[in-house]
C-alpha cells in the first residue's frame, strides 16, 4: 500500500540537553527573521524578495569566469541537471557552478564541520563539537592528501570544480545564496568565504566517520562490564549465522601466489586466531560514557551511527534478466536530510577525447566534483558499507611529560588549535597525540581521567589518575579515495574497475559492477588494518608495542571479489563479506548479521527458479519488501499465548493471520513491533548499564558491581539512561534477532525473567516475558494510537520527519515549520529490504532510511529508473526542496534520461554558461 503523507508537523522531536544558553537565544532570533521570510504575519517583501532571491537561473544564458567553451546545464522536470561541455575543466567547472546554485548553504556548512568552524557559524553552541572534530583533525589529513597523496589530474579537476563555485559566489551577498543566510546575517556577520579543492576532499572523510564500523560497539560492550559477565555480553554478540550467505560463495587467497583467487579452494584452517585484549577486557563506565556522548554531538549532522546504518545492492546478469543485459540496483541506508545527502547529475563530454573523458551520470555529493554511484556510457556501480573495523581505541598511560610505552615515556605531539566563535570570544584548545593516534579523551571534563575503574591486568602500568583514550582510524592517515572517484568514472571494463577500487581507501564500501558486455563482479576494497594483537572488539593497552597496527594494511590483491559467479547474481547488503573460518585476513568481528542479505537472495532465488526472468519492475519491488524475519520467528509463538485480558486478547487477534509484511496501513504491523520493542526492553534493555539506555528514563536497579564497598553491591539505586534516543540500545537491529533466536528453545533463560512491578508480576519464562511484553504493547499503543484498534496502522507510528540538517534540528515549532517538512507515515522497518529503520530503545520514529534509490539498466540506459529522498534543491521554498519524496516513499521510481536525445525529451530548461 502506499505511504501516506499526514500534514506538516512542528514536532521538535528529541532533543539534547544541556545545549547552550547562548545558542538558543540566537536561535530565537533566527526564527523571528524566517517569520519574516516565511511571510508570516509581515508584508509581501520579505516572503518574495527574500525567499526568491537565491534560486537558481535555469534558463538563458550566465558568464562564468574560466570557461573555454560554451556549456549547456539541461535541467528535467525535477530540477535534475544534466552539463554538456568540451573539456574535463570546463566539465567541473560547471559542475561546481550548478551545485552552487542548488546547494550553497549546504556545501558551507558540511565544510565548517569538516573543518571543526561550526561555531563561526552558529556560535558557542557548537565549540564542544568542534573541539573533537579539531583533536581528529579531518581537514588538516585532507590537506595532506591534496598536497602528497593526489594526482595531478585530480587536483585539476577539484581546483576547476573549487574555481565554478566561487564563479557563482562572486558579487552574491549571504541573501542571495540561500535563505538561511539571510536569516544568520541577523545574529552575527558572517559571510561565506571561497571554496577551496581541500574543501571538497574534506567530505570525504565526514562520510568515513559515518561508516566507520564497529567503534560503537566497542565501547558498548566495554560499558557492558559494569553490570554483565563475560557470558551475558557473549549472548548480547552472537557468531554470525550459519544460515546467511556472505557476499563471496567460493575463492580464497591462493598459497601460490599470495592472492585473492575466485577459483582456489577454500582452506578449513582460516580464520584469525586473534586474541581479545586480556588488558582491557572490562568497561571504562563513565569515561567512555562520557565519550560516547561526545560521538553523539559528531552525528548531529550526519546521522545515528549503529546496525541500521547500511544499504542494499545487488546485480544480476543477462541470462536470469527479461532485458538480456545485467540490472543493478542500489539504495543507501543513511540518516534523513533535508536536503538530500545526494544530488542527482549527469557529467557528459560532447566528444569523448584526451582532453574530455567524462560521460557519467547518477549521485554526486555537493562539494565535490565527480559522480560516486551511477554508470557511465560502459559500466555501471553500486555501494554498500562493508562495514571493515577500521577504527581501535587504545588505553594510554599518560603523565604531564607524555605517555608510556614499553617501559619509556614519550612526548605528546602537539599541537594548538584556536576556534572563532561568532559572537563569542575565540577558544584555544590543544591537541595531543599519542602513536596511536589523537587523545579523544581531553575533549571532555568527565573524560580527563579515563580509565579511573578500567580493570587491567597486573602486567598494566599503575593507573594513578587513570588512562586516557586515543582513537587510531585510517581516515587519519592520507588517501586517494578522491583519485578512485574519477577512476570510477572512467571506468571501461572489470580491470579499470577493479584499479580505481584498489584507490578507494576509506570508507571501505563493498562495490558492484556490470558492464555492457554483460559481465557482473563484485570488490571488497579499503584500506583495513592488521592488528598484532588483539581483535578489536575492545580497547587496547597503548603502553605495550606487543598490540597496535602493523605498517601496512591487508593487501588489495589479497581482498575478495567476485567475477561472474555460476550462480548469475550477486548481493551485497552489509553482511560478512566471506566465511572468516575459511578467509584468514580479520575484516571485521561485528558484521550485520545478513537479515536483508538473505531477504533479497531468497527473493532473487524464488524468481529465477523454473528459468524465470527478472525485469527491472521486479529489481523494484524487491527494494520496497517489508517483510519482517523477526516476526515470522516469534508470530506463531505470540499466538499460542493464552491470554485472559479481552483487550490485550483483541489484540492478538491482529496477528491471526498476518503475513509479516510491514505496509503502512498495517495494524498487526504496528501492535508486532510495539510487542517487539516491549519483548526488547524486559529482557535486555533494563538490564543494561545507564550509559546504554535512553537519556532520561529512569530504572531501579542493583548498584554496579565495583561501585562501592562490598556490603553495598546488593543496594538498589535509581539510574537514568544516558544515551541519545537514535544510538540506545537495545536497538532492535538483527543483531538482536539473532540474540533472541538464540534463546527461543531456552525458555528458563535468565533473559526472560523480569521483576514485579506495581502493575505486573514477575517473569520467570519466556512465555511469561512475552505475555507481559503483549500487555505493555497494547496499552501503549492505546496511549498512542486510540483504544479502538480498527484506527491502528503501522504507518502512524512509522513516521519520517525530514528535518534541515542546520537551523531544522532544534529550537522552537515555527522554525521547523518553515524549514523542516513531513511527516509521511511510512512501511518498512528495522532489517526489513525497504529499510526504514527505527530504534526500538527509542521509539518508533524513522532514524534511518533508503537515501536514495536506482535500477540501472546496463545497456539501455534510457531505460534505467532512479530516485532521490528529497530533491534537487537546497532551497526551502524552491518547487524542488522535497518534489521527490512522495514518490520515494510511495516506491515510485523516475525515469532516468542518458543519452543525449532521452535528455533533450526530458528537458525543461537550459541554461548557457558563457566564457
Amino acid at each position: 500500500m502506499p505511504a501516506n503523507k499526514t500534514a506538516s508537523s512542528g514536532s521538535s522531536g528529541e532533543k539534547k540537553s544541556g545545549k547552550k544558553k547562548g545558542r538558543r537565544a540566537r536561535l530565537i532570533v533566527i526564527v523571528l527573521v524566517l517569520a519574516l521570510v516565511g511571510g508570516v504575519g509581515y508584508g509581501s517583501y520579505w516572503s518574495v524578495s527574500t525567499v526568491r532571491a537565491s534560486y537558481p537561473q535555469t534558463t538563458g544564458s550566465i558568464k562564468v569566469a574560466g570557461l573555454s567553451k560554451n556549456v549547456d546545464v539541461k535541467r528535467d522536470g525535477y530540477g535534475v541537471p544534466q552539463i554538456y561541455a568540451d573539456s574535463d575543466a570546463d566539465l567541473f567547472r560547471a559542475q561546481g557552478f550548478v551545485q552552487a546554485q542548488d546547494r550553497f548553504w549546504e556545501m558551507d556548512v558540511r565544510r565548517h564541520m569538516t573543518a571543526g568552524r561550526l561555531s563561526e557559524m552558529f556560535g558557542s553552541g557548537q565549540v564542544k563539537t568542534d573541539a573533537f572534530l579539531r583533536t581528529m583533525g579531518w581537514r588538516r589529513v585532507a590537506q595532506q592528501e591534496y598536497d602528497t597523496v593526489l594526482t595531478e589530474e585530480t587536483k585539476k579537476n577539484l581546483q576547476a570544480y573549487a574555481d565554478g563555485v566561487n564563479a557563482y559566489l562572486k558579487g552574491r551577498d549571504g541573501k542571495d545564496i540561500s535563505v538561511e543566510y539571510a536569516a544568520l546575517g541577523f545574529t552575527n556577520d558572517y559571510k561565506p568565504a571561497e571554496w577551496s579543492p581541500v574543501d571538497s576532499v574534506a567530505w570525504l572523510k565526514a562520510m568515513a566517520w559515518d561508516l566507520r564500523g564497529n567503534m560503537q560497539d566497542e565501547i558498548d560492550r566495554s560499558l557492558m562490564t559494569s553490570r554483565l559477565d563475560e557470558k551475558q555480553i557473549k549472548d548480547l554478540y552472537p557468531a554470525y549465522p550459519k544460515d546467511h550467505k556472505p557476499i563471496v560463495a567460493e575463492g580464497a587467497i591462493s598459497p601460490e601466489t599470495g592472492k585473492f583467487d575466485p577459483e582456489a579452494e577454500a582452506s578449513t584452517e582460516g580464520g584469525t586466531g586473534a586474541d581479545i585484549s586480556s588488558d582491557a577486557t572490562e568497561g571504562l563506565q563513565s569515561q567512555l560514557g562520557a565519550l560516547s556522548d561526545t560521538l553523539d554531538e559528531i552525528p548531529a549532522l550526519l546521522g545515528p551511527n549503529g546496525n541500521g546504518i547500511g544499504s542494499n545492492s545487488w546485480v544480476v546478469s543477462g541470462q536470469h534478466t527479461t532485458t538480456g543485459k545485467p540490472l543493478l540496483a542500489n539504495d543507501p541506508h543513511l540518516a534523513p536530510q533535508l536536503p538530500s545527502l545526494w544530488y542527482q547529475m549527469g557529467l557528459h563530454c560532447r566528444a569523448l577525447s584526451d582532453t574530455c573523458k567524462y560521460d557519467t551520470a547518477g549521485y554526486t555529493f555537493s562539494g565535490m566534483p565527480g559522480v560516486i554511484i551511477g554508470h557511465n556510457q560502459d559500466i555501471a556501480w553500486g555501494f554498500t558499507n562493508l562495514g571493515a573495523d577500521v577504527t581501535d581505541l587504545f588505553l594510554e598511560k599518560v603523565s604531564p611529560d607524555g605517555y608510556l610505552y614499553d617501559g619509556k615515556v614519550k612526548e605528546f605531539t602537539v599541537r594548538h588549535e584556536t576556534i572563532k566563535v561568532a559572537g563569542g570570544k575565540s577558544r584555544d584548545i590543544t591537541v595531543r597525540e599519542t602513536n596511536n593516534g589523537p587523545l579523544v579523551s581531553d575533549r571532555s571534563d568527565e573524560l580527563e581521567k579515563v580509565g579511573q575503574k578500567a580493570p587491567v591486568t597486573n602486567s598494566a602500568p599503575d593507573r594513578a589518575d587513570g588512562y586516557g583514550v586515543a582513537l587510531k582510524w585510517t581516515a587519519l592517515d592520507p588517501g586517494k579515495t578522491m583519485d578512485a572517484v574519477f577512476e570510477l568514472n572512467r571506468a571501461k571494463d572489470f580491470t579499470s574497475f577493479r584499479a580505481a577500487a584498489q584507490h578507494f581507501e576509506v570508507p571501505s564500501q563493498n562495490i558492484v559492477y556490470a558492464d555492457t558486455k554483460g559481465n557482473i563482479g563484485y570488490q571488497a576494497p579499503g584500506k583495513i588494518p592488521v592488528r598484532k594483537k588483539g581483535d578489536g572488539t575492545l580497547p587496547s593497552p597503548g603502553w605495550s608495542s606487543e598490540y597496535g597496527w602493523k605498517d601496512k594494511p591487508i593487501p588489495f590483491d589479497t581482498l575478495p571479489y567476485e567475477y561472474n559467479p555460476k550462480r548469475g547474481y550477486i548481493v551485497t547488503a552489509n553482511q560478512a563479506v566471506i566465511d572468516e573460518e575459511t578467509y584468514a585476513p580479520l575484516l571485521t568481528k561485528d558484521w550485520g548479521y545478513g537479515t536483508r542479505s538473505q531477504r533479497i537472495n531468497d527473493l532473487i532465488e524464488s524468481k529465477i527458479k523454473g528459468d524465470g526472468k527478472i525485469s527491472t519492475d521486479d529489481m523494484q519491488k524487491m527494494q520496497m519488501d517489508n517483510n519482517s524475519t523477526i516476526a515470522a520467528l516469534l508470530v506463531p509463538k505470540l499466538k499460542e499465548i493464552s491470554i485472559s485480558d479481552k483487550s490485550v486478547r483483541e489484540a492478538q487477534k491482529l496477528l491471526e493471520g498476518w503475513d509479516y509484511t510491514q505496509e503502512s496501513d498495517s495494524a498487526a504491523a504496528a501492535y508486532f513491533n510495539a510487542v517487539w520493542r516491549n519483548i526488547l526492553k524486559l529482557s535486555f534493555g533494563n538490564k543494561l548499564p545507564k550509559e546504554l539506555r535512553v537519556e532520561g528514563e529512569c530504572l531501579t536497579v542493583p548498584r554496579a558491581k565495583g561501585s562501592g564497598p562490598v556490603d553495598e553491591q546488593n543496594k538498589l539505586v535509581r539510574e537514568c539512561g544516558q544515551r541519545d534516543a537514535d544510538s540506545a540500545q537495545p536497538d532492535g537491529g538483527d543483531r538482536w534477532y539473532q540474540v533472541v533466536a538464540n534463546l527461543m528453545e531456552d525458555e528458563q533463560s535468565d533473559w526472560w525473567k523480569s521483576p514485579r512491578t506495581r502493575r505486573d508480576p514477575e517473569t520467570t519464562t519466556r512465555d511469561q516475558l512475552f505475555a507481559r511484553a503483549m500487555e505493555d504493547a497494547r496499552w501503549e499503543l492505546t496511549a498512542k494510537l486510540g483504544k479502538d484498534i480498527t484506527t491502528w496502522s503501522w504507518g502512524r507510528l512509522h513516521q519520517l520527519t525530514l528535518k534541515n540538517q542546520t537551523l531544522g534540528t532544534e529550537g522552537p515549532g515555527l522554525l521547523q515549520r518553515v524549514l523542516n517538512r513531513g511527516p509521511w507515515n511510512l512501511g518498512g522497518g528495522e532489517a526489513a529490504v525497504n529499510a526504514t529503520g527505527w530504534n526500538a530503545a527509542g521509539g518508533y520514529d524513522v532514524v534511518w532510511v533508503p537515501s536514495m534509490r536506482m535500477v540501472v539498466n546496463v545497456g539501455d540506459w534510457d531505460k534505467s529508473r532512479w530516485i532521490n529522498l528529497t530533491g534537487a534543491s537546497g532551497h526551502a521554498f524552491n518547487a524542488h526542496y522535497t518534489d521527490q519524496t512522495d514518490k520515494w516513499a510511495n516506491g515510485e521510481l523516475l525515469d532516468w534520461s542518458f543519452g543525449t536525445n532521452a535528455v533533450g525529451r526530458s528537458t525543461k530548461d537550459t541554461l548557457t554558461l558563457t566564457p
